[in-house]
């Protein structure tokens, strides 16, 4: 029958505490080999996803993005393990780094330091490429990780969870990441806040909902939606703008930061460069649902929006005008989500405006929405894309899964010497961190 869910967390938290008073290398190393398995393994990695699709096919339950989410390839694995590699090379520095030191007073010397959040319970749908690259940030972040997958990816999960286990048994910590394969509803984890530290919920908004919802005293980090934005301006230029809004839209429109709603300027109305924008998206077979505005200008048009703040996931988006770069900069505040938001201008000083005054976790200037990803901003991968404003914000990296804790080291120091008539004085002096390794 295997460990109940309550001893899995158990069990992640005693390999979890073992893997973070590992030696920085040897973390480094267990994902360095996880990185070598993904690729030596492939066929068999590749065999067990086949099977999950099938699968799924038969059933016919998925959606074709989540269909796209849930299948691996060569080209997958590969980027995989490159990325791992950068997680294994960046995780050098990150547990018990020195952040600030502080002399109290004389021999009273006080330090910042990093460690490890704790336990953390990743929930994800549909995604097997979740399991290593999440595994592999919390092995680095020293972290004790549950990791629940949907049922659609149970073969994938399996071997990848097998392989990642292969590899934490280079240094004994094989228990410090746990799949859970018991019958638990999502509800039923989300009860253990003496277990669990955090939950980074990966898949749809409802998934996210539900999730915050049932969460009782356990902080939950991501974003529930991922409501796009790119502001076309009437400075823009002619090349960046049908490249840009494509790659935003169309190379992966499942995935959360892809565009869901284009701005555009009321001056560009009734221009080529308007004609070349709905030619180009006619072409990629884009759905296009009209704003109020939008379809206030037009005789004849595309279906009006139920909403402005829809997230489609697929080859639709939202087209709305606006007067000024300040008015698409509160379009953006009233119906975005916080997650990603561009501006394409060849204008510097309305760029600069753009990106000081949009109040979202990414903001981008002449660059596509697609950029907003951990394995792109180099942090190897993420845990997710945050948009909460507390601890860590966008794409969640190694550094998103650490806090601190201080250190304060004295010979026979009390409080009370520091009072009125005592004999001791506060010094309060910074003191010079120690050098950090940059390899």
């Amino acid at each position: 029958a295997g460990p109940t869910v309550e001893q899995q967390a158990e069990m992640a938290r005693a390999g979890g505490r073992t893997l973070a008073a590992l030696q920085p290398e040897q973390r480094a190393e267990i994902i360095y080999r996880l990185a070598d398995l993904l690729t030596d393994q492939r066929e068999e990695i590749l065999l067990a996803n086949k099977k999950d699709l099938e699968e799924a096919e038969n059933k016919g339950r998925l959606a074709l993005p989540l269909l796209k989410r849930l299948s691996l390839s060569t080209a997958k694995l590969n980027s995989l393990a490159i990325g791992l590699r950068q997680i294994a090379a960046s995780s050098q520095d990150s547990v018990g780094r020195v952040i600030r030191r502080t002399r109290i007073a004389k021999d009273l010397d006080l330090e910042q330091v990093t460690v490890p959040i704790g336990v953390l319970l990743v929930i994800f749908e549909s995604r097997p490429d979740c399991l290593p690259q999440v595994s592999a940030l919390a092995i680095a972040s020293g972290n004790g990780l549950l990791l629940k997958g949907g049922k659609e990816a149970a073969h994938s999960n399996q071997i990848l969870h097998r392989l990642t286990q292969e590899a934490l048994s280079i240094h004994g910590v094989r228990d410090a990441v746990q799949l859970v394969n018991t019958r638990e509803e999502v509800e039923d984890l989300c009860r253990l806040d003496k277990l669990i530290d955090l939950i980074i919920p990966r898949g749809s908004s409802q998934l996210v909902r539900n999730i915050q919802k049932a969460a009782k005293g356990i902080p939950v980090m991501g974003h529930s939606e991922g409501i796009c934005h790119v502001y076309v301006d009437t400075d823009a230029s002619v090349e960046k703008v049908t490249r840009i809004i494509r790659d935003s839209k169309c190379e992966y429109p499942a995935a959360c930061n892809a565009l869901e709603t284009l701005l555009i300027h009321r001056d560009l109305l009734r221009t080529p460069l308007f004609d070349q924008i709905i030619d180009m998206l006619r072409v990629e077979q884009v759905k296009i649902h009209a704003g109020p505005k939008f379809a206030s200008y037009l005789t004849f048009s595309p279906s009006e929006v139920k909403s402005l703040r829809t997230e489609y996931g697929d080859l639709e988006c939202c087209i709305e005008v606006v007067d000024s770069v300040q008015e698409a900069v509160e379009h953006i505040h009233k119906y975005g989500s916080s997650h990603t938001d561009v501006i394409i201008t060849e204008n510097e000083k309305t760029a600069e405006f753009f990106l000081q005054h949009v109040d979202s976790a990414c903001v981008f200037w002449n660059a596509s929405t697609r950029f907003s990803d951990g394995y792109r901003f180099g942090l190897g991968a993420e845990v997710g894309i945050s948009t909460s404003r507390i601890h860590a914000r966008g794409p969640v990296g190694i550094e998103g899964l650490l806090t601190t804790k201080w250190l304060l080291r004295g010979d026979n120091h009390v409080v009370s010497d520091f009072s009125e008539h005592g004999s001791m004085k506060y010094l309060h002096e910074s003191l010079p961190l120690p050098q950090r390794n940059v390899n």
